[in-house]
């Protein structure tokens, strides 16, 4: 191969840049698509089983991803340094994925999404252990605040509870490793190679699930999937590039403003309106991502001040 067409055939991962703002940003974009999805997903759960959504879903995303499995094309970026690392985090991703949804059959969206916000509990504890971030005692009480929102939507022990909520949880812990692998690789593998990956994944574990489970899919289905792929697509692509400016435990909390959407969407689709409890338990969720966000901007400013210095209560 000659050499400007190897320079072509390995797309270098832009470098890093600490832009916590603008990761934010990015992050706040993807709820939009994300929640989208999410609304669409359990419409198509009344008449599809959960592994059929899931495989349309990672079927759209494959095929979105073509041109850039090309080679020779300038789009190419297949070649990876860390290939199993990437189908394993491609496999974590559709865990979450197929979780969730199998959640929403049972649970009305708002809690199934507020209940999957357990991830940044998860993520925080992770990003210690394979990150080497540091977390202080404030932003752990922040954490602890929105792990209790959770429970309050819950109620386990009551009557209220229901055993469908353990899947939006085990899929948030699933969303929580994507979470900290794509922080792992960010800088060194291009976001379209980890799109790619991601799709093969996905879609090479579900067709080998998928006929056990097949319903005929109406043509409505079929636009329906083609949208829940589109958006979801354009969700996780965004997440991949607001982890380019900002660490893992700073941006995860923001991606609460996902319940606003899911709970509006709900409402307007389903006809479902929040109770009281899942309005109090995501207040808790809320507040303690807000907090969370206010800590990191204060021991910013802190290192800023006394360089090498951070704060105790960070």
């Amino acid at each position: 191969m000659p050499l400007s067409a190897q320079k072509r055939a390995v797309r270098r991962a832009p470098a890093r840049a600490d832009r916590p703002f603008k990761g934010i940003a990015l992050i706040l974009l993807s709820t939009v698509f994300l929640g989208t999805s999410d609304v669409t997903a359990k419409y198509l759960s009344a008449g599809l089983p959960s592994i059929e959504i899931a495989w349309i879903r990672f079927l759209v995303f494959a095929l979105i991803m073509v041109p850039a499995m090309v080679p020779g094309t300038p789009l190419y970026a297949l070649r990876s340094t860390r290939p199993g690392f990437q189908l394993l985090r491609g496999a974590a991703l559709l865990g979450s994925s197929l979780l969730f949804i199998t959640g929403l059959r049972y649970l009305p969206i708002a809690e199934a999404s507020a209940t999957g916000f357990v991830s940044p509990l998860f993520v925080t504890a992770l990003s210690i252990i394979f990150l080497s971030e540091k977390v202080g005692i404030r932003r752990w009480l922040a954490t602890a605040v929105g792990l209790f929102g959770v429970l309050v939507i819950l109620r386990p022990g009551t009557g209220a509870f229901h055993a469908a909520a353990f899947f939006p949880i085990v899929s948030a812990f699933c969303w929580a490793v994507t979470l900290i692998m794509t922080r792992m690789m960010s800088g060194r593998e291009h976001a379209t190679t980890t799109m790619i990956y991601s799709s093969i994944a996905g879609v090479a574990i579900l067709s080998a699930m998928v006929p056990f489970a097949w319903v005929a899919p109406s043509l409505n289905d079929i636009l329906l999937g083609i949208l829940i792929g589109v958006a979801s697509t354009a969700g996780q692509w965004i997440v991949v590039l607001a982890f380019r400016y900002a660490d893992a435990s700073v941006l995860a909390p923001f991606s609460y403003t996902q319940l606003l959407w899911v709970s509006i969407l709900g409402f307007l689709i389903f006809g479902e309106v929040p109770d009281l409890w899942t309005v109090v338990g995501a207040v808790f969720i809320v507040g303690s991502g807000l907090y969370t966000a206010h800590r990191e901007r204060v021991r910013r400013s802190q290192l800023l001040t006394v360089a090498g210095e951070s704060s105790p209560n960070a």
